[in-house]
């Protein structure tokens, strides 16, 4: 009998144990209890104050948040309605008497106050935990868990944390701004998990990394302690990533985020004794920054530099924001144009090698290489076609996918007005089609004819000379090669000759320089266009020496090019 109760005896200590101990690293948070945005504290820490939970200073005001806390920066895990404006002053966070966890927020122009759950459950909480794994718990008074943030992760999966069955991370906008980014991680009821753009419907054409772990019996995303990432399975488990570390220190924290460039990446937090820690980048993908779709927006496609994105419209397209070259780019003449125009000649087709797209096309039809030229020419609808073994692919705008390929196995064409939107508005289509006058050349002219051809004869020798790993660098040389010309310009960014000629052709103000009386501006407007293609960066988009002299003799039309200097601008 004695026997049977110390056997009775262990057994209960053996189920209550991991209960006493898990709550033994966490904080108590009670009925009552608050803290608000202008009191300190202004957050719950965990026992060990590795984790908090309360308001974070972001912007204008607080995001009410999860974070780990480090030094020089705190890392936010968890966030509350994150896509709502930053909480004002004079807000507070309560576990309330009736045990509902409210933030209270006060405005100027209501004395009432606004309320919101952070935790949305219909049960009444007896008291909440915050504990060192970074995990906020509200238990009912009979212990039972009613909610955790574990169970609603944002952008971020803890040591110990799940991703459930359809459920999904959804990445931040920017590393300072937490409200809903551009891409999320699925994990999908097919046992993958997938990485897509935000606001696509998620097909796979969409997706730009995947596990391909087709298993119907697959529960959840799990990321142990010790660092591994597991798919979890009825049947068995899927490692997706295996760590090292064989040891669940609790002196390392391992934290899984889909950050804001769309990238998934697994980082270790290792502490020391003093509280000091080292941060290490453990596993991430995919490898190539390029191969996250959208990154670079629509309209757009993405090449490395020096291991750095870099973001580079397609033909006929400028960026939205320069100064923000992943937010895409917009087409330079308008579909209207296009309509109205009865002749092709204002428009020309601009080719590209190495270059696709995953887009779905509008039309295929097999046809001739020149056939697939003339056919997009010729349709208003058409931003470009891609002609892949004897079939012509076309595609609308926007254009969503378009990639740099390694070799040369399809080549695309893209449409390009001849005239910016800025163009077309001050002077009609039928003036780009009135016949050319000859007209003698003034003296000033010709000087900067020459100077121009002599910066194209200039880059091309060094696009011919550099690899394809020294296109970066050639920027800065070709930079020291431009030459500047006497002129009466106010400022001296102006003197520089390829910035000077760009501002002035987009401004249309060829016509005020002082060329002499006999010029034909038509003629001269078209040779700056010309000297302007040939220094781009991109060596895609510059024109062949046969496209150079087909435009000069007026073969073929010549388009307003991009800013020469754009190009030179980081990501």
């Amino acid at each position: 009998m004695a026997f049977a109760y110390a056997a009775l005896f262990l057994l209960v200590i053996c189920i209550f144990k991991p209960a006493i101990s898990q709550q033994s690293n966490s904080t108590l948070i009670g009925l009552g209890y608050s803290i608000s945005t202008n009191i300190h504290p202004t957050s719950w820490r965990s026992p060990s104050g590795t984790f908090a939970f309360g308001f974070y200073p972001q912007g204008s005001g607080f995001i009410v948040g999860i974070w780990l806390v480090c030094k020089p920066a705190d890392i936010i895990t968890w966030t509350a309605f994150r896509d709502d404006p930053p909480v004002p002053l004079n807000a507070t966070l309560e576990l309330t008497g009736n045990g509902k966890l409210l933030l209270r927020t006060y405005y100027a122009t209501s004395e009432a106050g606004e309320e919101k759950l952070i935790a949305n459950t219909e049960k009444s909480a007896s008291n909440a935990r915050m504990f060192d794994s970074g995990n906020l718990v509200l238990y009912n008074e009979h212990s039972d868990v009613i909610w955790e943030s574990f169970s609603f992760p944002t952008d971020t999966l803890l040591g110990g944390q799940n991703l459930s069955e359809g459920g999904e991370l959804i990445s931040s906008a920017s590393t300072t701004n937490s409200s809903t980014g551009r891409f999320h991680l699925k994990m999908q009821i097919d046992g993958n998990l997938v990485s897509y753009p935000i606001d696509t419907i998620d097909t796979s054409v969409d997706a730009y990394w995947n596990t391909a772990t087709f298993d119907s019996s697959v529960t959840n995303l799990y990321l142990n302690y010790s660092g591994g990432l597991l798919i979890l399975s009825n049947d068995s488990n899927i490692t997706v990533f295996s760590s090292d570390s064989k040891s669940e220190s609790r002196a390392i924290i391992y934290r899984a985020t889909l950050e804001y460039d769309g990238i998934f990446r697994l980082y270790s937090h290792n502490f020391d004794s003093n509280g000091a820690f080292t941060t290490s980048l453990v596993y991430y993908e995919p490898k190539n920054q390029c191969e996250v779709k959208s990154f670079c927006g629509l309209n757009s496609y993405c090449t490395m530099n020096d291991n750095q994105p870099y973001c580079s419209c397609l033909p006929g397209t400028v960026f939205v924001n320069p100064n923000q070259r992943n937010k895409g780019c917009k087409r330079n003449y308008t579909e209207e144009l296009c309509k109205v125009a009865e002749e092709t000649s204002s428009y020309r087709i601009t080719d590209m090698e190495k270059m696709a797209w995953d887009d779905f096309p509008y039309s295929t039809n097999s046809m001739s290489e020149e056939d697939c030229r003339k056919s997009c020419l010729q349709d208003c609808n058409c931003a470009g076609a891609q002609y892949v073994s004897g079939d012509c692919k076309k595609v609308k705008f926007p254009v969503k996918y378009a990639k740099r390929l390694a070799d040369n196995s399809s080549k695309v064409f893209f449409k390009v007005g001849l005239k910016s939107i800025e163009r077309s508005s001050n002077r009609s289509i039928a003036t780009a089609m009135k016949p050319p006058v000859v007209h003698k050349t003034s003296k000033k002219t010709v000087v900067l004819i020459c100077v121009m051809s002599v910066a194209f004869i200039t880059c091309s020798s060094i696009a011919i000379a550099v690899s394809g790993f020294f296109i970066s660098r050639s920027r800065a040389v070709k930079a020291r090669m431009r030459k500047s010309v006497e002129t009466n310009v106010s400022t001296p960014e102006e003197v520089e000759l390829c910035i000077w000629a760009y501002e002035v052709l987009v401004a249309r103000e060829l016509d005020k320089l002082d060329l002499g009386v006999d010029v034909d501006l038509e003629n001269f407007e078209k040779m700056v266009m010309v000297g302007i293609w040939c220094i781009q960066d991109e060596p895609g988009i510059r024109p062949s020496m046969k496209s150079v002299v087909s435009m000069l003799e007026g073969i073929t039309g010549v388009s307003v090019p991009p800013n020469p200097t754009s190009a030179s601008t980081s990501a």
